[in-house]
């Protein structure tokens, strides 16, 4: 018996390795094993992909939004899109490299800019809509919605200490009451 199993040492096989049909016993060779899966089995996970996006921001809770969409997009290998501007290319340069990377660049920047506007709510993509790349849009809702927020946090932070219209509320001026702890 050769070392394959096949018992006819004087057969006409070509093969040096006696691996035609009648050589091959059927217990070697592995059963084929197919799934089977019933077309309605669903099956439910409690996670969320990284590709599903939170809710569309309405002009409040900008911190939280801001970070959810920041995480959207860094998951989406377009974050780098907020911070850079196009690739300048030279003119009269007609290097194809650099006008490919400009065109990859573009197209990248209009992904990352079209996600930001997705987020925003029908009445705040119709304000931002205009803005020419994902940069100008983040900024320009970073300026717009850090400040107000900033805001928000100084008018809860006078009404914490008591202030009114700039006085405390038993009427010495915010200044003046200031000048008073420096000194």
């Amino acid at each position: 018996m050769n070392s394959i199993g096949n018992t006819d040492t004087n057969s006409n096989d070509t093969s040096i390795m006696g691996t035609s049909e009648e050589s091959i016993p059927t217990s070697v060779i592995p059963p084929v094993v197919v799934p089977i899966v019933a077309p309605h089995t669903t099956v439910h996970s409690n996670s969320v992909p990284h590709g599903e996006k939170s809710e569309k921001f309405i002009g409040v809770e900008f911190k939280r939004w801001h970070q959810k969409m920041l995480f959207y997009l860094t998951a989406l290998n377009l974050a780098k899109f907020l911070n850079e501007d196009s690739p300048a290319i030279q003119e009269g340069e007609n290097n194809w490299t650099s006008l490919i990377a400009l065109d990859v660049w573009k197209h990248s920047d209009f992904l990352c800019k079209n996600y930001i506007l997705n987020g925003l709510d029908n009445t705040l993509y119709n304000v931002y809509c205009s803005k020419q790349s994902a940069k100008d849009l983040w900024e320009s809702l970073e300026r717009k919605y850090k400040t107000e927020d900033t805001g928000t946090k100084k008018f809860i932070a006078g009404r914490f200490l008591g202030l009114q219209d700039g006085r405390f509320k038993d009427g010495y001026q915010s200044s003046a009451r200031i000048a008073d702890y420096t000194s």
